[in-house]
């Protein structure tokens, strides 16, 4: 069972939007609408000595989000959390033979701490990729209110470097190698989340998480 080590104090807010963001995820809104470019620093690493998962930073530099598996890598069963320890997205492994897709829920909480709930969201399914074929790393399809709508994930995810469009091929987000201000490009586990003005960013941040399983990085 994958599990979250939940931080003493609840972090500072994102510079841009990340306390009011979580009270929409607390609520059920999601981050969809306008809303301000956002850049995230991803670490494909935990924070627990051994573990394996992945760390969310904010522009200030603090953790806003966070994935351990502990000494389970490759989990079946992760779970993406905030800072207080509350699981925002469940995703799940599954297995049909020779292949794999991840089926995550979205875990709702109530405003007194009880009573939490979960409802399927998304599904993650391979693509398929090609040297020159330009096929897509995977795609992504939503359930419920969604109305089956489909995104995909493309690039290269062994150098670290994919993007995820919309239905109407729009640029959702994007991640790439981290570049520190003076050019340095750091190390393929530490990467630069970017995400579009009109993205639901929960959704984004749970198929980053998706990108990491399919690729063994957790």
């Amino acid at each position: 069972m994958a599990k979250i080590q939940p931080l003493p104090a609840a972090s500072p807010s994102l510079s841009s939007s990340s306390s009011s963001a979580s009270a929409e995820w607390h609520r059920g809104g999601g981050l969809q609408g306008k809303q301000k470019k956002a850049v995230y620093t991803v670490w494909m690493k935990s924070l627990v000595f051994n573990g394996h998962g992945c760390t969310v930073y904010g522009s200030d530099g603090h953790v806003a989000f966070r994935v351990d598996n502990y000494g389970c890598r490759g989990s079946r069963d992760v779970f993406f959390m905030d800072t207080a320890g509350n699981t925002l997205i469940g995703i799940q492994t599954k297995r049909f033979g020779m292949l794999k897709r991840w089926e995550a829920c979205r875990h709702h909480h109530g405003g007194d701490g009880f009573g939490e709930t979960t409802t399927p969201w998304f599904r993650v399914q391979r693509g398929r990729t090609s040297g020159g074929g330009g096929g897509a790393m995977a795609t992504v399809t939503l359930h419920g209110g969604g109305g089956g709508r489909a995104y995909r994930i493309d690039g290269c995810p062994r150098k670290s470097e994919y993007r995820i469009t919309g239905a109407g091929g729009e640029v959702v987000a994007e991640m790439a190698r981290k570049q520190t201000a003076s050019g340095v490009v750091l190390g393929e586990d530490v990467l630069t989340l970017t995400v579009g003005p009109d993205a639901d960013h929960l959704l984004v941040l749970g198929l980053v998480v998706v990108c990491g399983l399919m690729n063994r990085a957790m």
